[in-house]
């Protein structure tokens, strides 16, 4: 019996290396091994859905599209000194990982119309997703059902969620985050 679980578990361990070099030589493409999610913590949350416009194309974003991806969604605003030292660092982030399905959200609040959002994202070369008010007070709701999700007011920001790929908060963060901090809570979900 021993026997055939070493040679079941050699198999396991042998098949996925297989498989990845035949795509890889039929690609010629650097393949990922996929590999399965952290646990999810206990306290964690799905996140609100939510229907938002894109600042720089005008088109309306619904966040059940980004189920699937990793998502770092975080709650700013052009006005904001942390928030806009926080950007450089989002963008290598989304460039570094998008790849690997990594989306940052960005949600602006109190920050003015969308055409002021898109110069302001424009200015700041800013890669990842900058979503708005539709109308007028969208983000607000937003907010609030991300405090209601959490269980308590979001006072301050930027204030960030990292959200896995089923769509769950699976942590939060208060005030600006660098490159190094993030990296290292995101990298197990990619």
């Amino acid at each position: 019996m021993k026997n055939v679980l070493n040679m079941l578990l050699s198999v396991m361990l042998i098949a996925p290396a297989c498989s990845q070099k035949e795509s890889s030589a039929s690609d010629n493409n650097v393949s990922t091994i996929s590999r399965p999610a952290p646990p999810r913590p206990e306290n964690a949350v799905p996140a609100p859905d939510f229907t938002l416009l894109n600042s720089v194309t005008g088109d309306l974003v619904r966040s059940n599209e980004l189920l699937g991806d990793v998502v770092l969604l975080t709650f700013w605003g052009t006005w904001c000194y942390p928030c806009k030292k926080e950007i450089p660092d989002l963008n290598k982030l989304y460039e570094d990982h998008k790849k690997n399905g990594l989306e940052i959200v960005g949600v602006t609040l109190n920050s003015g119309s969308a055409n002021d959002i898109s110069s302001f994202a424009n200015e700041w070369e800013m890669e990842y997703l900058v979503l708005s008010d539709i109308t007028h007070g969208e983000t607000d709701q937003v907010q609030a059902l991300f405090s209601r999700a959490i269980g308590q007011p979001i006072y301050a920001i930027p204030t960030t969620f990292l959200i896995d790929r089923q769509g769950y908060i699976v942590k939060g963060y208060l005030g600006p985050r660098t490159y190094q901090e993030f990296i290292k809570d995101i990298q197990p979900y990619l």
